[in-house]
């Protein structure tokens, strides 16, 4: 990805630290992999034994580390049963890391650090959704198009209460992610919540690729273009999509960004500069209001011309990356926001190195609209509502779809 759009982070001593992405998404948190998405505490780790020893502790740190150590010594000296030391260590930054309360804030040990990894090259193997914490319950965020999990009915907004017979009420997003995921041809049964009804889903887990950008002509000239996530090469796809309507002289835009959890801050962006002639695009800063950074649009995009009118679908599953392009795009009066309220992930995380294979995904900061609007727990409220009904899923209608289009076809 482009570095040159990243904000500035203090890095860590260059043979400790590995290129850092800003990453925008409840797709970290993806519940259709196959396998996998430290302050003063780091360890020694010694071929014949474990021997732990603090390397750089703050001296001006309030932490007392005796109460660690005294634990540390009385399992391994009393516990009657095997120990795995490496488990403990990476159990105990976990615990550390879980106490912050923050569902995307995660240490991954190896294993899941490398599974991560391989998620993000769009080939992937589960059920096909995406999950995560909405009103402290788990949740779908978007079930993918053709993956089994629509096929079996799952959909955005369904509260997974079981997995596996197993409550999640008290698991983490990352624990959660852990046990829906599995190797392709294995099950897994989900107990979802659904408009006050409980219903349980068998669902078979397979090998599942992601094309983020689909587009064709709708009506005879309005191009319709669906991102279904924010990869390293989206704004690339999304440029050769642009150039085959304008080859079919489509007049008007329906942006499709419904049930799409987030991807790369570098692609957001790049996205919103297809549309935007200049102007912010997404203002990162912390919570305290310090550190804050503005990104703008390059303003080298095709659609541009305001001539060209544009209309934006977000709904519940449209989260993070895609809350940003849409609230760029609806603070610039670019396009309308068509749907409903979007999911509301504003947050900013960092992957850190964290050194043996290990990996720190952060949150550093959080992200607003260009007229200062949180996005973190708020979401975006269309301009135009339209819902999207039972009766309209099963006989497979598209409301907010003919909406948008109506709204072009008034414009052009």
């Amino acid at each position: 990805m482009n570095n040159k759009n990243l904000p500035p982070v203090k890095p860590p001593a260059q043979s400790e630290q590995r290129t850092k992405k800003v990453l925008i998404g409840v797709f970290i948190m993806l519940a259709f992999m196959s396998g996998w998405y430290f302050g003063h505490f780091d360890q020694e780790i010694k071929s014949k034994g474990f021997t732990p020893q603090i390397l750089n502790k703050d001296s001006n740190s309030n932490v007392d580390f005796s109460i660690f150590w005294k634990t540390w010594d009385l399992v391994n000296s009393k516990y009657d049963g095997p120990i795995d030391p490496q488990k403990l260590l990476y159990g105990a930054i976990k615990g550390m890391v879980d106490s912050l309360d923050n569902p995307y804030t995660v240490f991954m040990d190896p294993d899941e650090a490398k599974q991560f990894e391989q998620e993000l090259s769009g080939s992937i193997s589960g059920i096909g959704a995406e999950v995560g914490i909405k009103n402290n319950l788990l949740s779908v965020i978007t079930p993918i198009k053709g993956s089994p999990a629509e096929k079996a009915g799952l959909r955005t907004g369904d509260v997974i209460t079981k997995i596996d017979e197993e409550d999640t009420l008290n698991m983490s997003l990352n624990e959660a992610v852990m046990k829906i995921r599995g190797a392709e041809g294995t099950k897994v049964k989900l107990a979802i919540v659904r408009s006050g009804k409980e219903e349980i889903f068998e669902i078979v887990r397979a090998k599942i690729t992601i094309e983020s950008v689909k587009w064709e002509v709708k009506n005879g000239d309005i191009g319709y273009i669906e991102i279904s996530r924010f990869d390293e090469d989206t704004a690339q796809k999304l440029r050769e999509a642009k150039s085959e309507l304008i080859s079919k002289g489509v007049k008007g835009i329906v942006l499709d960004l419904r049930n799409n959890p987030g991807g790369f801050l570098d692609s957001s962006i790049d996205v919103s500069s297809e549309f935007l002639k200049s102007g912010v695009v997404v203002i990162e800063k912390r919570t305290d209001g310090s550190d804050e950074h503005k990104f703008s649009a390059s303003g080298k995009g095709r659609y541009t011309d305001t001539k060209v009118p544009v209309a934006v679908l977000v709904n519940e599953g449209s989260a993070s990356a895609s809350e940003i392009v849409a609230g760029a795009l609806q603070d610039h009066g670019r396009g309308a926001l068509i749907g409903v309220k979007t999911f509301g992930k504003g947050s900013v995380q960092e992957i850190e190195d964290t050194g043996q294979g290990t990996t720190l995904r952060i949150t550093v900061a959080h992200w607003f609209t260009p007229k200062g609007r949180s996005i973190d727990k708020e979401g975006l409220n269309p301009d135009i509502e339209v819902k999207m009904s039972d009766e309209d899923f099963n006989a497979n209608r598209d409301p907010q779809l003919d909406k948008a289009l109506e709204y072009i076809k008034g414009k052009i």
